[in-house]
Order: C-alpha cells, then sequence, then structure tokens
C-alpha cells in the first residue's frame, strides 16, 4: 500500500500541510482552517492511503515552487495534482486552474464557468472542499458583490494572497 507523503510548510500567512502519492500532489490544506480535519480524512480514505511524515521529490519541488510563489519569482505552478473528490468538485477545481493569476472571479462566474449556472451555492461548497489550495487557486474567487467570501486560510490570508498577486503583476 501506497502512503501519502506528508510535510509541513511554513507560509507568510500561515502553515499548510503539504501531502504527494505516486509523483503527484494531493494535498496543499491550511492547518489552521475549520474543515482542515475533514479534508484530511476525505484526502486519506478517497486514496485509501494513511499518512507518514516522510521526505518526497514531489514535496520538495512543491517547496519550491511555493518559495518561488511568496518571493514573486512565479506566477503558475507545474507539478503534477491529485485532486480527490466528486466528479461535481472536480469540474469545479478545473476552473479554479483557470483563473489567472493576479485576478478573481465571483462563485456566480465560476458556476457559469462549470455550466451550472443555478448552482453558485454549490460550487462554493466545492471551492470549501478543495485540498490543494495555492495550486487550484480557491483564494481567487470572491462574492459577487465584490466583497471577499470565505477562504480555509481565513480571510487575512486571501487578502494577502491577493495582494501578493497584484504587487506582482504591477511589477511586470
Amino acid at each position: 500500500m501506497q502512503m501519502v507523503a506528508i510535510q509541513y510548510y511554513e507560509s507568510p500567512c500561515g502553515t499548510l500541510l503539504l501531502g504527494a502519492l505516486e509523483g503527484r500532489l494531493c494535498l496543499c490544506d491550511w492547518c489552521e482552517a475549520p474543515h482542515h480535519d475533514a479534508i484530511l480524512r476525505r484526502v486519506s480514505t478517497l486514496l485509501a492511503s494513511p499518512r507518514t511524515a516522510t521526505c518526497s521529490s514531489t514535496l520538495d519541488a512543491a517547496r519550491q515552487q511555493l518559495d518561488e510563489y511568496f518571493h514573486l519569482q512565479r506566477d503558475s505552478f507545474t507539478i503534477p495534482l491529485l485532486p480527490v473528490g466528486t466528479e461535481f468538485q472536480q469540474s469545479v477545481w478545473a476552473a479554479l486552474a483557470e483563473i489567472p493569476y493576479g485576478t478573481t472571479c465571483s462563485y456566480a462566474d465560476l458556476a457559469c464557468a462549470v455550466g451550472r449556472p443555478d448552482t453558485v451555492r454549490a460550487v462554493a461548497n466545492a471551492v470549501g472542499a478543495n485540498a490543494l489550495s495555492l495550486f487550484l487557486p480557491c483564494h481567487r474567487v470572491i462574492a459577487s458583490g465584490g466583497g471577499m467570501g470565505g477562504y480555509a486560510g481565513g480571510l487575512a490570508a486571501k487578502r494577502y494572497l491577493l495582494q501578493l498577486e497584484q504587487q506582482r503583476v504591477v511589477e511586470k
């Protein structure tokens, strides 16, 4: 049985738990998130793999790319991903990956992008179940009225990430 390799990553705006299985990143979740334990259980259960703290070239690459992102040297990630969820969640997460760096979209826009404009609440729930924060950029999704909406890493982290991306966009 394969084990999910895990390591912690200290970002400038909170601690992330990274997980990799068979050369793909399956977890990048905020440790302070209210649903952190539920996400861990879901990923472990659906992958039928226990977690273990260990070294992994995938985790090393993820840490390196996160360092570059936080130092304004990277605006996209190239780590192979292993998102774990339902077909609907997978479609929402694929749409997250299409939100350009330094921009935002609303939950309603995201619902339209997945071809389900009448499912804004379900889309918001799928965004909240994203276990690959930053790599699938759920921080770029905001409320229709322009408000921040929610974020697993907390609103301070969401503001930080959006400002970080805007800083790089302005510098380019």
